[in-house]
């Protein structure tokens, strides 16, 4: 993907915002036990690592499962962190969006482990949920972990898995904006041993849109396949197709003020810049193999190699400036490629030392990313900058450039590469306290060009250090506190110069307090979090040829409540308010699109005289928002209220009926960074479904 993240005054070329990344590398997949069942999140290993548990890790964890996404029919990644506590969502494109945590942004993701981080924070399109199933998000730096630490949070795709005995679900819904999806999920054993199980899944979602000549289409298509070879060896494989087709796609978004700094109002909130010749299509393909190994006294060992081919195609306008009905505007067509490969081996088991057993954990990783691309503009002297009229953009009337001039300086053809080797341990330090400790190190080099100038890096021999403790107060409750080093490679924000800007480096502390009641069929946190970081990549700007960036320091704290599962019988819930400040390094406030207090929650109820019948709301609440240049783009204080109700007609057929934002609440998407535009949020919607299953 070629097109950069556009700012106030500026438009950005490929080199911002490609969404494969500078290679970074994770352990394995879940084991079955790790899935978790109705509202209680139960954190997959592959997220937390070192083989520990929610209550074992010395941060905060929420899980979104299968049940809260098919209650609220949440099929994409942007409404699915709508929902997670502490996670802001910044949809400043129609197909672009960033994520915040703890006021810094997010960009590790991973599937089943392996980290598949997209560069610059964002993420192109909608990853579609239909292979996964649930989504963990690890509060906080993770620098063990992960590979590279970052204060903000880890999110991790945990696949379905082929099951041991047969099942089958067909799901079909429609919806406002002549919305309609259908998925289909089959699994099980496919010898009469069971020794060799498939699952193949299938999802088709398509649209159009409360914005203007915005439509979308995604297609996914998945199959694994698990052969026990041996009593101790267990061989997954595993291959998705993700296409992502969107028409009238934007690239910016709405502008909200005029060139004189003034409030742009918009009557409609299907207003759009996209034109009925812009599009962005994403194609996606990703081939896993799994070797998991058990050496006995429960030692093991996991081997997975990853490769992801990814393929994208784009004719995109942006609207810079606005005065009167003058509009200036850029359009390019751009084409991108890009290759990366992922491998993985670990060890883990118990020891013993003074008497106590002891957990430890060890590997190595490696991974290359190459990617190549060009921008194509309408001549070489003005490239696609024009001038238009802006009631006629507004009307989808702008007509589409040639798009038939590129070069060198237009193009990029590059490759990183990370190493790393790693160890942790869980020290047993008495009945009741737990000490994590480990480190990982880290090499990463960077060779090619990136329009038209050189793209290097080189940092080896990095340690990442962590570290923290768990107290035990009794079966109940909890105690925890954990700190570690940031440190990342910046493989896509460059200074006015052409360089890449110096690694974000700082520290991350966090303590809290974890709790399972009911039974340990509710799971509470309070946590307490401090975060510096040094040269984080602050907008400056278009210099020409691309965005570019100058370095700041930032430094945040906050506090995060979060109690997720069943609070008696049949009332499930996942809910968390957030609390966040950040400062610059002159101690005012700053990166101010990120609300201070947040709430996020969901809850369902099965009637207990109706036991066939559940209903259920979402609801999400945030404080007033702002641009961090322009006080004049502001968002107020906010909250959207989402129904639903299902019915289960027998054991196969259920149907179920979801009306979201019942208010009507008119809203603007994000206030992001520096961006001056945004787009409005949906009106009030509804999704009827009906559901098969066996």
């Amino acid at each position: 993907m070629l097109i950069g993240a556009c700012s106030a005054v500026s438009v950005s070329h490929a080199a911002d915002d490609l969404t494969l990344p500078a290679t970074q590398i994770q352990s394995s997949a879940q084991s079955a036990e790790d899935v978790s069942q109705g509202y209680e999140g139960r954190a997959s290993s592959s997220t937390t690592k070192l083989g520990l548990t929610d209550k074992q890790t010395p941060q905060g964890v929420t899980t979104l499962t299968r049940q809260e996404l098919d209650d609220f029919k949440i099929n994409g990644i942007k409404d699915a962190l709508r929902a997670a506590p502490s996670v802001t969502v910044e949809q400043t494109e129609t197909d672009r969006t960033e994520f915040t945590s703890r006021g810094f942004d997010i960009n590790t993701f991973e599937y089943d482990g392996m980290g598949m981080p997209f560069v610059s924070t964002v993420l192109v399109g909608d990853q579609d949920l239909a292979e996964y199933e649930q989504i963990d998000v690890l509060h906080g730096a993770n620098g063990l972990m992960s590979g590279a630490g970052n204060p903000s949070a880890t999110v991790n795709f945990v696949r379905k898995r082929p099951t041991d005995t047969f099942q089958a679900q067909i799901d079909t819904s429609v919806g406002s904006w002549d919305s309609r999806r259908v998925d289909v999920d089959v699994s099980g054993p496919l010898t009469d041993s069971g020794n060799v199980r498939g699952r193949f899944i299938y999802s088709h979602d398509k649209g159009n849109s409360w914005l203007d000549r915005y439509s979308h289409e995604r297609n996914v298509a998945a199959g694994l396949l698990a052969f026990d070879v041996s009593d101790a060896d267990t061989v997954t494989v595993g291959f998705s197709q993700h296409n992502s087709d969107s028409n009238g796609s934007s690239w910016g978004n709405l502008p909200l003020v005029d060139t004189a700094g003034n409030p742009i109002h918009y009557s409609s909130r299907s207003s759009s810049i996209g034109q009925p010749w812009t599009y962005w299509n994403l194609h996606t393909q990703r081939t896993f193999v799994e070797l998991k190994h058990d050496f006995g006294n429960d030692w093991n060992a996991t081997v997975t190699l990853t490769g992801v081919q990814e393929k994208q195609n784009t004719n995109m306008l942006y609207v810079y400036t606005v005065t009167d009905d003058d509009a200036g505007a850029y359009a390019n067509h751009t084409s991108s490629e890009a290759h990366q490969l992922l491998g993985e081996a670990k060890v883990q088991g118990p020891f013993t030392l003074f008497g106590r057993e002891h957990q430890l954990t060890f590997g190595a990783a490696y991974g290359r990313t190459h990617q190549k691309g060009h921008e194509y503009d309408e001549n070489e002297e003005d490239g696609s900058f024009f001038e238009t009229s802006f009631s006629g953009v507004l009307a989808g009337a702008t007509p589409m450039p040639s798009f038939g001039f590129t070069s060198e300086a237009l193009s990029q053809n590059f490759q990183d590469t990370q190493k790393s080797v790693f160890a942790g341990a869980r020290f047993s330090l008495a009945d009741d306290l737990h000490w994590i400790a480990g480190a990982r190190m880290l090499s990463a080099d960077g060779k090619g060009d990136n329009y038209g100038a050189a793209y290097y890096t080189r940092a080896h021999g990095k340690v990442t250090p962590y570290t923290g403790l768990v107290y035990d107060l009794n079966d109940q409750w909890s105690v925890y506190g954990s700190w570690t080093k940031i440190y990342a490679p910046q493989y896509s924000y460059v200074d006015a110069d052409g360089k890449l800007l110096e690694p974000l480096e700082g520290t991350s502390k966090e303590i809290g307090v974890k709790g399972s009641l009911m039974d340990q069929r509710l799971h509470v946190t309070a946590a307490l979090f401090k975060s510096e970081q040094r040269n984080v990549a602050v907008d400056a700007g278009f210099n020409g040829v691309q965005e570019v960036y100058t370095p700041g320091d930032f430094k945040s704290h906050g506090v995060e409540l979060q109690a997720s599962g069943e609070i008696v019988d049949g009332l499930d819930l996942l809910g968390g308010y957030t609390y966040v400040r950040i400062d610059d390094d002159n101690g005012e406030k700053a990166r101010k699109y990120v609300p201070t207090h947040s709430f996020r929650g969901m809850a369902t109820y099965r009637l207990p005289g109706m036991p066939q019948m559940k209903v259920g709301a979402r609801v999400s609440w945030q404080t007033a928002v702002e641009n961090d240049t322009n006080s004049a783009i502001h968002q107020n204080a906010y909250g959207l209220v989402d129904l639903m109700t299902s019915y289960d007609i027998n054991s196969h057929w259920s149907t179920s009926l979801n009306l979201n934002n019942v208010t009507d609440r008119k809203y603007l998407l994000s206030m992001y960074n520096n961006a001056t535009t945004a787009s409005y949020g949906a009106p009030r919607n509804l999704t009827a479904s009906v559901s098969w299953k066996y």
